[in-house]
């Protein structure tokens, strides 16, 4: 018959399991912390270099060399429409193509998920030359919009997974005595399910932002005039001729690159917090 480890041992072992926890957690944090610790070092340097280290004289002249309308101003809001439109139009699908997955039991409801689900995993880079043709046949090339429609499309899987995971939380009974009262399946959906499920919609939409915020690849091949260029395509310019990055301009306009989502971010997890407050109230 075993016998149960002595108290000490069982708490020396949860000490090392806790220990070795902390250091890993350390070792994860250093990797994030030491290219962060560039950025900013090398944004504050006038002689800034890849290596990391303290400026010799601390001065704004790289923020100053970037806040340019060219280089920054019309970017960045260039990346708030084409990022703030692909998250809004995702949205909005994919509530309306998660509510007949959440709220009605189909026959064809597994196939159709299997089949969005598959659309996660295919790579965008293997649609791009059939996306450019199609593109180019229709007129649409260098037009913000249909780049902001492509950009939610190849969004929407995922959107609805999540969306749908969220709408399940919400219970059907609340619809069902919204339908008693009068009211119809949309109108049950607009002011029943969707505010029980902000904290999750916001969810989806910070993560459809930020990767279109960070999306390169698509404005690079579907947006030509550097007019409409997002944020992300136009940090290409930093990078020179023959391998000479300004690397100080660089890291600065890559902090001004990161601000707006870290703004959103902290703006949308206060909302969360507040949405999930209201849904305990509503629910108790």
């Amino acid at each position: 018959m075993n016998r149960p480890a002595p108290l000490s041992v069982a708490s020396g072992r949860r000490n090392t399991v806790a220990v070795l926890a902390n250091v890993s957690l350390l070792v994860i944090a250093a990797c994030f912390l030491l290219p962060l610790s560039w950025l900013i070092l090398a944004s504050l340097d006038p002689q800034a270099s890849y290596q990391t280290q303290f400026p010799s004289e601390v001065s704004p002249a790289n923020y100053t060399a970037v806040l340019t309308p060219e280089l920054t101003f019309v970017p960045l809001l260039n990346s708030f429409l084409l990022s703030g439109g692909t998250a809004v139009v995702t949205v909005l699908a994919a509530v309306l193509a998660a509510y007949p997955l959440s709220r009605y039991q189909m026959r064809f409801n597994k196939p159709f998920l299997y089949v969005v689900l598959f659309g996660t995993c295919l790579p965008i880079t293997a649609i791009m030359v059939p996306v450019y043709s199609l593109f180019v046949q229709l007129n649409f090339l260098d037009s913000l919009a249909a780049t902001t429609l492509f950009m939610a499309a190849s969004s929407l899987p995922m959107a609805i997974w999540m969306t749908k995971n969220f709408m399940d939380s919400v219970p059907v009974s609340l619809e069902e005595a919204a339908w008693v009262d009068g009211a119809s399946a949309m109108n049950a959906l607009a002011r029943i399910v969707v505010p029980l499920m902000r904290p999750g919609l916001a969810v989806v939409f910070i993560f459809v932002f930020i990767q279109a915020w960070g999306n390169f690849f698509v404005p690079f091949i579907l947006l030509l005039s550097s007019a409409k260029q997002p944020a992300a395509v136009s940090i290409f310019s930093f990078f020179g001729q023959h391998g000479a990055i300004a690397y100080g301009q660089l890291a600065a306009y890559s902090v001004l690159y990161s601000v707006p989502v870290v703004l959103l971010y902290i703006l949308v997890s206060r909302g969360i917090g507040g949405s999930f407050a209201m849904a305990g109230a509503v629910k108790g």
